[in-house]
């Protein structure tokens, strides 16, 4: 059996999408998305999706490409996966040196990656030289029998309204703006500069996975104040792709507020299982999200590995 690792083509997107639902079973990735994210990412990214073949069937890829907008230089990314049926027979080995060899060409000088707190995922990470960082938790909510606790109390409160994303078609610019500024908190072990307005609306705003009437927006006096973004897979699975409120109106239940009223939403729309990831140090979204009755489905970790130069 032979094994050939090469450039992603359109015809490869449903494999590919297969071999990330069969590693990562909570992810809401679909053929359509794949496709349209290798098309649309950043020349500065320098993006390569590489997939790998047996006989002929692909069985795994690797997102690669470099932090363009970091603020340290030569940092990159390259996060492999493989069909959980292929585990062990040298798919994930080839991807990986592959996809090392093209970052060493860029120029890079760090590459990280997300593994599985899995046996086998870890010690494969170690052995190619990969240190531990950050860790995340991934969380699952059975959406269609779990009841959503009382609404906060913020959803009274004097000034306090609701909206969706979809209420913002005609300019999404303020959702940018607090996107922009709750990013910049969030935890994590790089840094990137704010991206421009242009390149969020084409990389965020027009997402396929992305679902504007999913995703809920507290206003307070007319200002945007916090939002939880949906993004859906149209089978019935549901991921918060980000959950901020910015800084001036912490403390007052708004990122509650908004991701309440999310749920119901995608609830509402048929959504049975809902997910969502955070930084194992987020305290804050770990703990809103225990208080709406997520558990923890998986832990991956972060690796690095500095390239020889």
């Amino acid at each position: 059996m032979t094994l050939n690792v090469r450039e992603f083509r359109p015809s490869d997107a449903e494999s590919v999408a297969a071999a990330r639902r069969s590693a990562f079973p909570y992810l809401v990735t679909t053929a359509r998305t794949i496709a349209w994210e290798v098309a649309r990412a950043p020349a500065a990214r320098h993006h390569r999706l590489l997939v790998v073949e047996r006989d002929g069937r692909v069985v795994g890829s690797t997102e690669t490409g470099l932090y363009s907008d970091s603020e340290e230089p030569g940092l990159a990314y390259a996060d492999t996966t493989v069909h959980a049926e292929e585990r062990g027979r040298g798919a994930g080995s080839a991807l990986v040196t592959a996809a090392e060899e093209y970052l060493a060409g860029l120029g890079a000088a760090k590459v990280f990656v997300w593994t599985l707190d899995e046996r086998h995922a870890v010690t494969f990470a170690e052995r190619r030289g990969y240190a531990r960082g950050r860790s995340s938790r991934v969380q699952r909510l059975d959406l269609a029998r779990t009841p959503l606790p009382p609404l906060p109390e913020a959803a009274g409160a004097p000034g306090v309204e609701l909206r969706t994303a979809a209420d913002f078609a005609a300019d999404p610019r303020p959702l940018y703006e607090a996107d922009i500024a709750c990013t910049a908190d969030e935890p994590g072990d790089v840094s990137e500069r704010p991206v421009p307005y242009a390149q969020w609306l084409a990389h965020t705003w027009e997402h396929p996975a992305l679902d504007r009437e999913l995703t809920s927006v507290a206003l307070v006096d007319g200002a945007v104040a916090a939002y939880s973004v949906a993004h859906t897979d149209g089978h019935g699975r549901y991921w918060s792709g980000m959950t901020g409120t910015l800084r001036a109106f912490r403390g007052r239940g708004l990122a509650k507020l908004a991701k309440h009223d999310s749920l119901r939403r995608a609830r509402a729309a048929g959504c049975a299982l809902a997910f969502t990831g955070n930084d194992g140090e987020n305290a804050p979204m770990l703990a809103i999200n225990r208080w709406f009755g997520y558990q923890l489905a998986a832990t991956e970790w972060r690796y690095v590995r500095e390239l020889a130069g």
